[in-house]
């Protein structure tokens, strides 16, 4: 058990009794407003504490716990509450859950990124959860005249040890006039109930019903239908608009343009569009809308060169070919010197394109503005930033938006930037009216925000014995580089170099899951495969002896990762996967990363039909401590795995003259169900350490294994994506 401080004041922790129902209402504020008194929590960040969340205990033994975070697959919905309801110690059954709206009073951290929704919570949770469960042990106390000590609870029933028991619901109401206590004490991990149980995703039953859930199904009565054309390339801009035949066609009630982000907007990081000049046709359904958009006669003017992806890979290969010519992230030892006195250098570059988010459900958001208040409606990761520029937008007090957050139908980065909810609130200002703003596929691939196409050269220096004695990349991309300067293999080489190079483009680009990431990954533990065949090592073998000088005697001191954990998935995955054991007809690959706190190691095994790989399994070692929902878990891994797969396999976006050239998916390719792989074991490490992240640590290093796999099956190196382009 754990004693924690609570630290409560009017952010941290709010207590209300609710007369009506003559139950408790707790409202938490979960920051970095609580302390650990043990010395096992004194060394974790303080941004543990950066989550809130409401709980309600009714008298019927009900209890709500509100969830803070956006729902986009990751689970959340259900991970969050099993928390609180673990340390509540409360029966999950009696567990109600509901989908917090944004408030800035409330709630800190209401964002859907990065994986750190149940890392920055844990510690917040798991208090709130304690803190409710003493003040009822409390009020039992005071009603019994039995010292707290002396009580227990088990499923939300308290107990003195020989004949009293009370509910939960019982003395709810006792226990909202109990002051809030300034510590608390947290269960051992070994003593969890809830937390480690497969459970049931909460939105299950609406799922499988179609019950409405998402932004798409959201209606109000008097809700108009709005749809908007973006300029066809990027470069231009909105010139004209001719609307004499789409105006007169059923059902259309206004057709106009608009600037959703005005001259003078306080603008957000989160507000990237590259397209806030837009035509819009507002109507009272969405074929009716959809028909009259496509007799819209729009024009458009150029007002800079479209770019050409042609282009774009030649700028970015010379870029990475540069000597000596980018930005400085690390430098160890002397590489120069390292390079000039090699036996051997051996030299490579990789690279991706462009992609689209392409979410399942396509962008969309409601939106009802008047002259005195707003309420939006929508799938968003980002309500926070969103309401942020609708106060410079619209002109609105900060209490007088609203936003509720509906779950969404992917996200993957996209609905970080939240432009297409801002185009709902400025077009439901101008036409009065409650409105729900929705794009077509095409809309959606065409209008961004992009993953940025990435080009990376990576060198080894080898002494005439063969051993690593230098390492560098330089990494190019478009609005950004795809380098971290202090992950592996930096700490474990003597002589090391870290550059950047940046190509800018009018083409918006953003996060898309597992940012930068998403390649340097493959691209990284691509190279190192062939560092080890060029070396004559096992794979393994040669990741490990690095591993084993950055754990003995590691190069700086700014080396972001733990090797010995990192070390831990590859031996564990070494393992599962009885690497080294031929299978007939069957050729391996290995690869492994860290990102988003998290280590996760990866053995794809492959047959090759029709000159493309068949993926016969994907063995998957993972260390991101304590897993809250084993079954919430296994779901993020695998959809990982896959997209990661599917992407680097054979999906794109290119452009032409500023024009995307696939606007649908007749064009860009996601994986088939028949080319996912057919089977993936996954394995938890457990060493009881705090939640890290999950959401996107399974993605980034499959594409290595699968490339890696796909050389030892071909002998072919394929190292730019997608990998069917180079399998022909």
């Amino acid at each position: 058990m754990t004693l924690i401080k609570t630290k409560y004041n009017r952010r941290s922790f709010l207590k209300v009794s609710s007369a009506a129902s003559g139950g408790l209402v707790l409202g938490f504020s979960w920051l970095a407003s609580c302390t650990p008194t043990s010395n096992q929590l004194k060394s974790m960040p303080e941004e543990w504490f950066d989550i809130n969340a409401f709980l309600k205990i009714g008298d019927n033994g009900i209890v709500t716990i509100m969830s803070p975070n956006p729902e986009i697959g990751q689970n959340v919905k259900t991970s969050m509450p099993m928390i609180v309801a673990e340390e509540l110690d409360v029966d999950w059954k009696d567990v109600v859950v509901e989908q917090a709206g944004y408030d800035s009073q409330k709630y800190v951290r209401q964002i859907a990124g990065g994986s750190q929704s149940i890392r920055h919570g844990w510690q917040g949770l798991r208090m709130a959860g304690a803190t409710a469960r003493r003040m009822l042990l409390e009020a039992a106390s005071k009603k019994w005249n039995v010292p707290v000590s002396e009580l227990k609870t088990e499923n939300g029933i308290i107990s003195d040890g020989s004949s009293q028991t009370i509910s939960y619901g019982e003395i709810a109401s006792a226990a909202a006039n109990i002051t809030v206590p300034e510590e608390v004490d947290l269960k051992d991990p070994k003593d969890f109930k809830i937390i480690g149980q497969p459970t049931k995703n909460v939105d299950g039953p609406k799922l499988m019903k179609g019950e409405p859930l998402f932004g798409l199904d959201y209606k109000k009565e008097g809700m108009l239908i709005a749809m908007m054309i973006h300029p066809p390339a990027f470069g231009m801009k909105l010139q004209s608009i001719d609307d004499a035949e789409a105006r007169s066609m059923p059902g259309i009630k206004d057709i106009f343009a608009i600037n959703s982000l005005p001259e003078g907007t306080e603008k957000q990081w989160s507000d990237v569009n590259a397209f806030p000049d837009l035509a819009v046709v507002v109507g009272n359904s969405t074929w009716e809308v959809l028909a009259a958009k496509k007799k819209l006669k729009v024009a458009w003017e150029k007002v800079s060169d479209g770019e050409n992806t042609a282009d774009h890979f030649k700028q970015l290969s010379d870029l990475v070919d540069q000597v000596e010519a980018g930005e400085d992230k690390r430098i160890d030892g002397n590489p120069t010197q390292a390079f000039k006195s090699a036996s051997k250098v051996l030299s490579q570059k990789y690279g991706a394109p462009f992609l689209a988010h392409n979410t399942m459900e396509p962008m969309n958001f409601f939106a009802h503005v008047t002259a005195d208040k707003a309420e939006l409606v929508g799938p968003m990761q980002t309500p926070q930033f969103l309401h942020k520029t609708l106060v410079s937008v619209l002109g609105l007090p900060e209490d007088k938006i609203s936003i509720m957050m509906t779950r969404m139908g992917g996200g993957f980065g996209r609905r970080l930037y939240g432009n297409f909810a801002v185009e709902a609130a400025v077009i439901s200002q101008k036409v009065n009216a409650p409105v729900k703003l929705v794009y077509t596929r095409e809309d959606d691939m065409t209008q961004g925000t992009y993953r940025p196409a990435y080009q990376v050269k990576y060198e080894a220096a080898l002494d005439k014995e063969n051993k690593l004695t230098g390492f560098k990349v330089r990494g190019a991309g478009i609005d950004g580089s795809p380098v971290f300067d202090n992950r592996f293999p930096a700490g474990a080489v003597d002589n090391y170099l870290a550059e950047d190079q940046i190509l800018k483009s009018n083409i918006s680009v953003g996060a898309w899951r597992a940012p930068m990431s998403n390649f340097i990954a493959f691209a990284e533990q691509s190279f190192l495969d062939e560092v080890a065949e060029e070396v004559g090592k096992d794979p393994i073998d040669f990741r490990l002896e690095l591993f084993d000088r950055a754990i003995a005697n590691p190069v700086g001191e700014n080396n972001d990762y733990d090797p010995k954990r990192y070390a831990g998935v590859l031996k564990l995955v070494r393992e599962k996967s009885n690497w080294g054991q031929a299978t007939p007809g069957i050729s391996r690959g290995v690869s492994a990363y860290y990102c988003h706190n998290s280590y996760v190691a990866q053995v794809a095994d492959i047959k090759m039909e029709n000159n493309l790989p068949k993926i016969q399994k994907v063995w998957c070692a993972i260390d991101c401590g304590i897993v809250v929902n084993p079954e919430g878990a296994r779901n993020q891994v695998e959809g990982g795995i896959i997209d990661g797969i599917g992407h680097a396999m054979y999906s794109q976006m290119t452009f032409t003259d500023g024009k995307p050239d696939q606007s649908n998916f007749n064009k860009y390719k996601l994986m088939r169900h028949q080319e996912a792989p057919q089977e993936i074991e996954i394995f938890f490490v457990q060493n009881g350490i705090d939640p890290t992240g999950l959401g996107e640590p399974s993605l980034p290093p499959v594409a290595a294994a699968l490339a890696n796999a796909i050389y030892a099956a071909t002998g072919k190196r394929v190292r730019q994506q997608p990998f069917v382009e180079n399998l022909g």
